[in-house]
């Protein structure tokens, strides 16, 4: 059996979960709100099977929440930029707490190798983002960034 271990001791059997469940998951992930019953009738099974599974799955932290995706109105166009930082170890936990701070910041990934931290950030227009890029590389404890601009998203599964 497979187990997936995440700081604090929290574990997840992965080994616990079939095909049927990772189908189950991929539905919830399409759309969360689709009713127990479509989802059965596209996998063929039983709706109390997916009720059940769901169950199961929530019960044991498979399934850790439901979210909303909002979409941006299509004429409002959003520039991406992933930025690399350098920061000093000592500061790290002081830097994320800054980095909460904006808006623009998405997603920040702790990572290894010359780099320490990856973010991916948005705003309508290039030039915020610049403005966003100079305020993070004068952060104390940030050593030095390293940005590129997103042509597109290939593959999107959030």
């Amino acid at each position: 059996m497979t187990k997936l271990e995440y700081p604090g001791g929290f574990a997840l059997n992965l080994g616990l979960m079939d095909q049927l469940d990772r189908s189950i998951i991929s539905a919830l992930q399409h759309n969360a709100r689709e009713s127990t019953t479509k989802i059965a009738a596209k996998l063929g099974v039983a709706r109390t099977t997916v009720h059940e599974r769901i169950q199961r799955m929530e019960e044991r932290g498979v399934i850790a929440g439901y979210s909303v995706v909002l979409t941006a109105p299509e004429d409002a166009p959003r520039v991406q930029v992933v930025v690399l930082l350098e920061v000093q170890q000592k500061e790290t936990t002081r830097i994320i707490k800054r980095l909460e701070a904006y808006p623009e910041v998405k997603l920040c990934l702790s990572i290894n190798g010359e780099f320490d931290l990856l973010l991916s950030a948005e705003a309508p227009r290039i030039e915020d983002l610049d403005i966003l890029v100079d305020e993070l590389a004068k952060i104390p404890g940030v050593l030095r960034t390293n940005t590129s601009v997103v042509f597109g998203r290939r593959i999107d599964r959030i």
